[in-house]
């Protein structure tokens, strides 16, 4: 119990509250202007012509458009490598360290370390789902599922509500993920689903804002799995019914067509077989060592997973807009480029650095973001949005960024209660 005890700390570390509570607000060039928290609302002004989808893609270079399957293969390599060193000697000589401390420490970094290593597989394969690991459809599936059967990941079912979250980003009724709450849904909650509470009053206690920020990146992922939480409320192909009518793992979920059902089945065998992997895994190292190997690496894989996206979309700048003023270019600029230095840019391949260009050609393979970012930077201008932080603004993110109300300043635009002055 001792090395989930510092497994434990280590993540209340990473997610500790700042001692000065400020935000940033991103400017074009990336510079980060520091905004008080006591300043709660500030005015908004309207946004500049937003450029159409051709133009900026013809300012990338054309091989930007072209992913290498060698290239990419190369990676995978890699991080296979990693994975499979660490887990080799974390099984190998760990048992052998006697000092309990030494014992407990040993399994905390390995399963950080193998954390980080584990996230870059999950991005790769993140790049199969998007046909941005190469230009053969059934490569990338069969690479995209491997990885993620591997990771407990549904593959094609996550492929097939996250290509919806791409086309709808920014959408107030029809994206797929982190959509914000309304202030009429946040004046509605109900605390355990039962009992009616001051929002505000209650949320704002540290002690329930730190449980509720712990379960939002423990369990988060596997929410978003089950019960499709954080979804628009038009996201759906049709009208749930059912007892898991919002599953990511039944093929006759409303969440997909029913030309998609048999590839949900697919992914539903590609979970099984890795669920007897590590059942046959217990018989051979123990439970507890068996959740120490891949039980703890797999909580922090979707920590990072879930704290990569929220930190992406959420942001005091960064709008949401209504189903008339919604447009594809909008909701692809509603989101954020952030900085994790060496692990951003090595172990999770640059997913964090580059996420807007991301957001606006899916197909561009990771090594060719940055090129295809700075290509556009010059046409987007103030729409560009970056913020040099990342793991550190998940708490001030968390506790400030609430909900969502009407822009007077922008029609259409949705933007955080705390940044809106109305007129």
């Amino acid at each position: 119990m001792s090395s989930l005890a510092a497994t434990a700390a280590a993540f209340f570390f990473w997610l500790r509250p700042e001692t000065e509570q400020s935000t940033f607000s991103a400017s074009a060039n990336g510079a980060a202007t520091r905004v008080s928290k006591r300043q709660t609302k500030t005015d908004r002004s309207p946004r500049t012509e937003y450029p159409d989808i051709n133009t900026l893609r013809n300012a990338i270079p054309a091989h930007c458009f072209q992913p290498s399957l060698w290239i990419s293969c190369a990676y995978l390599v890699r991080d296979i490598a990693f994975i499979s060193a660490l887990a080799y000697a974390a099984i190998t000589y760990i048992p052998q360290v006697e000092n309990s401390y030494l014992h407990a420490a040993a399994w905390t970094v390995y399963g950080f370390v193998q954390g980080l290593a584990c996230t870059g597989l999950w991005i790769l394969a993140h790049e199969c789902g998007h046909g941005a690991f190469s230009l053969h459809t059934r490569v990338n599936n069969v690479i995209g599922w491997a990885a993620h059967s591997f990771l407990l990941v549904p593959y094609y079912s996550w492929k097939f509500s996250h290509a919806r979250h791409h086309r709808f980003t920014g959408h107030m009724e029809k994206d797929m993920a982190f959509v914000p709450r309304t202030e009429e849904q946040h004046r509605n909650r109900r605390f355990l689903g039962i009992f009616k509470v001051d929002s505000d009053l209650f949320e704002d206690a540290p002690i329930v804002s730190l449980i509720r920020l712990l379960s939002h990146q423990l369990f988060g992922w596997q929410a978003y799995l089950f019960f499709n939480v954080t979804s628009g409320v038009d996201s759906l192909q049709r009208e749930p019914s059912g007892w898991w009518p919002q599953s990511h793992f039944d093929p006759t979920s409303a969440i997909f067509r029913p030309s998609e059902r048999l590839y949900v089945f697919i992914t539903d065998i590609g979970i099984l077989i890795t669920a007897a992997m590590i059942y046959y895994g217990t018989t051979i190292f123990g439970a507890w060592n068996m959740f120490l190997l891949y039980g703890v690496p797999y909580f922090w894989v979707h920590h990072w997973l879930v704290a990569i996206t929220y930190l992406h979309h959420t942001h005091p700048d960064l709008p949401h807009f209504d189903a008339q003023n919604w447009t594809f270019v909008k909701g692809a600029l509603a989101t954020i480029d952030r900085d994790f230095g060496f692990i951003g840019r090595n172990l999770f391949h640059g997913i964090i650095e580059t996420h807007v260009v991301h957001h606006l050609f899916s197909k561009i393979p990771f090594y060719y973001a940055d090129e295809a970012t700075e290509a556009i930077k010059p046409i987007l201008g103030d729409l560009y949005h970056s913020d040099h932080t990342f793991v550190d603004k998940l708490w001030p993110t968390f506790t400030e960024c609430k909900y969502v109300v009407p822009d007077s300043a922008a029609t259409g635009e949705m933007h955080w209660a705390h940044m809106v002055k109305n007129e």
